[in-house]
């Protein structure tokens, strides 16, 4: 292998194919295979395009193998971000959703993403985005849809009295 060797020999081709096949971790064994494939004198190209993977990230992979053994070829968790809403605050918002909008503190009938994007950034202080806010709703349980809005001064006795009074068939 051309730049590189594998320094770690604690397994023989041989170790590397049987840790490979007792392994649940595709990726891992593919590499195990790779490295096993070097081992026996395969050059890094051949290795690699046999193994599905450049012949940079071959290297990548023995450099890894070098350093950290069998462990090091598999996938390392990586950290994820932190919830921009704490959960007391996806609560609040829970039952701001859930009581509704009042028009003369919030300015409007029914919510929307961006009416409640607003009253986070106000209340709490966090910036989300519009889609963000759709998905923390859908975390929470709400859905899309809704009923139809009423304005606040509709008389529903006038709407009745409205209505055709035609006989049905």
């Amino acid at each position: 292998m051309a730049g590189i060797s594998i320094t770690r020999l604690e397994l023989t081709a041989a170790g590397l194919r049987t840790a490979a096949g007792r392994t649940k971790d595709a990726r891992a064994a593919r590499r195990m295979l790779a490295i096993a494939l070097v081992l026996e004198g395969v050059d890094r190209a051949t290795a690699a395009e046999t193994c599905g993977m450049d012949r940079q990230t071959l290297r990548d992979w023995v450099h890894r193998y070098n350093a950290e053994g069998l462990p090091g070829l598999v996938n390392r968790k990586v950290p994820h971000r932190p919830r921009r809403l704490a959960p007391e605050q996806l609560a609040e918002l829970s039952a701001w959703v859930a009581a509704g909008p009042d028009p003369a503190r919030d300015g409007v009938v029914r919510w929307r993403r961006r009416d409640l994007q607003a009253r986070i950034a106000a209340e709490f202080g966090v910036i989300l985005h519009e889609r963000t806010v759709g998905k923390q709703l859908a975390t929470l349980g709400f859905r899309r849809l809704s009923v139809r809005p009423q304005h606040p001064k509709s008389n529903p006795e006038a709407q009745a009295a409205f209505k055709k009074t035609s006989p049905t068939r």
